[in-house]
């Protein structure tokens, strides 16, 4: 395989993997050979009026060169409400060619049918699903959940005016809701940072804990903002879980979040997990980061991919 193919067959497997970890059971694999997939999309997840199955293919050159082949479904979906729409995906494409943009699709869709919603014609009739997962935990392993008051502000910017003193001061850590499978357990320790004295801060008062010092694999990505280069500064590490952290920054790269650095520590229980490893640290990731509000909406996505700049 060329060096090409390879990296856009890496790049392809790290954005399904986020996007399965952002969507859940909305994300449906039709052919995992193929790179075939199905994502239902509605404008409400709790009472959806309007709903959407976006199916696509990733040919090898996506994202390098060429865009998804995409499929919309909808009964209700005809002339020319059905062209603005692709006219806006492909707008997308062609303002981000060579980036992974499935996620600004999805949620440039989700946008439409929701300003749909808001209008005065009734929606068709779909079932509104009720199933609802639940998560193990073991209280002898994790740490307890911080209530969602501990984090005061959220979205921090590099200013001149902020004296060194208060850059450099040690943020808030949360901790997340773990996920257990086969007697491994990952949980997601989340921290607003603003410059990468703050990263080494939050990583040694985490490790002050026995328990996280004690994990198998601490993983962390993080991305910085700066303001006056407009570009991000980001790294990750894997801590012996090969690629873990590179996933974990591609997540956080196509949620769009900045100023904040999650760590998920894995607890190994002794039975290998195979790729659901990698799927437990995005959701893990996914989850708090949701949780916290740190996610943007896709049209601040879309301005700010492709200005990523790593240490």
């Amino acid at each position: 395989m060329a060096e090409g193919d390879a990296g856009s067959d890496q790049r392809q497997n790290e954005e399904i993997e986020a996007m399965a970890a952002i969507y859940g059971e909305e994300w449906c694999v039709i052919d995992d050979c193929a790179k075939i997939f199905c994502i239902r999309i509605s404008d409400d997840i709790d009472d959806p009026k309007w709903t959407l199955c976006l199916q696509v293919m990733l040919p090898n050159e996506y994202p390098g060169t060429a865009p998804p082949i995409y499929q919309l479904n909808a009964p209700w979906l005809k002339g020319q409400e059905r062209a603005d729409l692709s006219n806006s995906l492909e707008e997308i494409y062609i303002q981000n060619i060579g980036e992974s943009i499935l996620y600004l699709w999805v949620e440039k869709i989700r946008d439409v049918l929701i300003q749909k919603s808001q209008m005065t014609e009734p929606g068709p009739d779909v079932k509104k699903k009720t199933e609802e997962e639940d998560v193990e935990c073991e209280d002898d392993l994790i740490l307890a959940c911080q209530p969602e008051s501990s984090v005061k502000a959220l979205d921090f910017d590099i200013s001149e005016t902020r004296t060194e003193v208060e850059v450099e001061e040690l943020p808030p850590i949360d901790h997340g809701i773990p996920i257990t499978d086969r007697r491994s357990t990952f949980q997601a320790h989340l921290a607003p940072v603003v410059c990468p004295k703050q990263v080494k801060m939050v990583l040694s008062k985490l490790y002050e804990n026995k328990k996280i010092a004690s994990a198998t694999h601490n993983i962390y990505a993080y991305r910085i903002y700066c303001e006056d280069k407009q570009t991000f500064l980001q790294d990750c590490e894997d801590d012996g879980e090969t690629a873990a952290g590179g996933r974990l920054l591609h997540l956080m790269e196509i949620l769009n979040v900045k100023n904040v650095m999650v760590v998920v520590s894995r607890w190994y229980g002794g039975i290998l997990l195979g790729p659901d490893r990698f799927k437990h640290i995005n959701n893990c990731a996914r989850n708090i980061l949701v949780e916290k509000n740190y996610t943007n909406s896709p049209e601040e996505s879309s301005k700010s991919l492709g200005k990523n700049k790593k240490v």
